[in-house]
């Protein structure tokens, strides 16, 4: 584990955003749902760059894409590294995870035959540098006062686990939930806090850093562009440059407060911007005595048996008689595989800024994920970005793997040994 302590005081940041919003006819949700036929909205990268005195810069970006990973995630962190001056390893790079938007994973692209749709690579090559050079033209401020608070989050989030009497998953609630009496099941498990933390220049907040822990869809697959209604409740915050990270959502979504219908999404996105808004009201001045930078790589081990070898992955990519989502998916399941083989770490990361801290982690994962992460510094805020690197995708806790239920199915490339591996790289993330 590498830890670097930087000076409290002297700190500065600055921000950045640009249009990643992608040409109509791109494949959208990685060519799972209908290529964009529309924008309803735009999508955004978001971040800020945090510079204190005498030490590298540490950037923050949030990206309103389904996912970026394997090599395109590297690519990512090179260059949004560069531009900012500092190191990859520096870089906390996220999606928020929209359906009806673009992905990048370029190794998965190269495993497929021509016409079968992932993304577009220039494209995401073009966004990529685009995020880049605002980044690099971004204008410093000095922080006099960092903040952070929390609100919980009403009407938004349910568990899409609903298990039977046998412990088994008997139904998945998932974004949107109709024609069942299922739908009205409890909450279940989720983190009802929206976290947030504040940077300020004198009386003014120059960044607001938010985290949430749901789906982020009302609905989707129309083949219209939008940042939904997390990203609409985010764009509704006039009173910072405000910067929302999607946390451990992987089996969290709308489903018990949704049923699907497009009048819903304004209603979703005022129930955030509310606590987005509450969140900043509750904050309170942090101690700056203390800021690090943390790095912990670990290796997530690989789903074993039936469907995940790497002979069973190659022969689906190249079956024409398959249909081209199985044959993309298969692409994304072999691309992370040989990354793993290969010998490649993720590095997860944590900010640590006095009383707050948040955690950089990689893929779709479960919520439970997070509330160990919060209970490991009870009494203080402690936050949870996930959809880091997006490879990995589902990451289930070790009992549901046994539960069933679509989240560990063929769409989560790691073991149940994957909870050991992560908790103990939390606990040393916030020791």
């Amino acid at each position: 584990m590498m830890s670097l302590a930087l000076a409290g005081r002297g700190m500065r940041v600055g921000t950045f955003a640009a249009d990643v919003t992608p040409p109509l006819g791109t494949p959208l949700c990685y060519g799972l749902v209908p290529a964009g036929v529309a924008v309803s909205d735009k999508l955004w990268a978001r971040g800020v760059v945090l510079l204190p005195a005498g030490e590298r810069p540490i950037v923050l970006c949030a990206v309103d894409w389904l996912g970026i990973g394997n090599q395109s995630r590297d690519r990512w962190l090179a260059v949004l590294g560069k531009a900012a001056g500092t190191t990859p390893e520096r870089v906390a790079l996220h999606t928020v995870h929209q359906h009806d938007a673009p992905g990048d994973d370029f190794t998965a692209h190269s495993l497929l035959p021509a016409g079968v749709p992932l993304f577009d690579n220039d494209f995401a090559r073009g966004a990529a540098l685009r995020v880049a050079a605002a980044l690099k033209n971004l204008k410093a401020v000095a922080v006099t006062q960092v903040t952070g608070g929390a609100a919980a989050v009403e009407g938004v989030a349910s568990n899409r686990r609903i298990l039977g009497a046998d412990g088994k998953v008997a139904f998945g609630r998932m974004t949107a939930c109709r024609n069942s009496p299922l739908c009205a099941e409890p909450e279940g498990v989720i983190d009802p806090l929206l976290r947030s933390v504040s940077f300020w220049g004198g009386d003014k907040r120059i960044a607001t850093l938010s985290y949430y822990a749901t789906h982020p869809m009302s609905y989707y697959g129309k083949g219209v562009i939008s940042a939904d209604f997390v990203g609409h409740a985010r764009d509704l915050q006039k009173d910072t440059f405000q910067v929302h990270f999607t946390g451990a959502a992987g089996n969290i979504g709308a489903g018990k407060y949704n049923d699907g219908a497009p009048g819903m999404r304004p209603v979703l996105a005022e129930r955030m911007a509310s606590a987005m808004a509450r969140a900043k009201a509750a904050e309170k001045p942090l101690p700056m005595e203390a800021v690090r930078w943390v790095t912990e790589p670990v290796r997530l081990p690989l789903r074993e048996g039936k469907g995940f070898g790497e002979a069973e992955m190659m022969a689906a990519i190249g079956d024409a008689s398959l249909d081209a989502k199985q044959r993309a998916n298969n692409a994304r399941y072999l691309a992370y595989y040989r990354f793993v083989k290969g010998g490649r770490r993720l590095d997860l990361t944590a900010l640590r800024l006095g009383g707050f801290s948040v955690v950089h982690m990689p893929g779709e994962l479960f919520v439970e994920y997070q509330l160990a992460a919060a209970k490991e510094r009870a009494g203080e805020l402690v936050a949870t970005a996930a959809y880091g690197d997006y490879g990995p995708m589902y990451i289930g806790t070790k009992k549901a793997y046994d539960e069933g239920g679509y989240e560990t199915t063929a769409v989560s490339r790691v073991a149940p040994a994957v909870e050991d591996i992560l908790l103990t790289a939390v606990r040393k993330l916030l020791a």
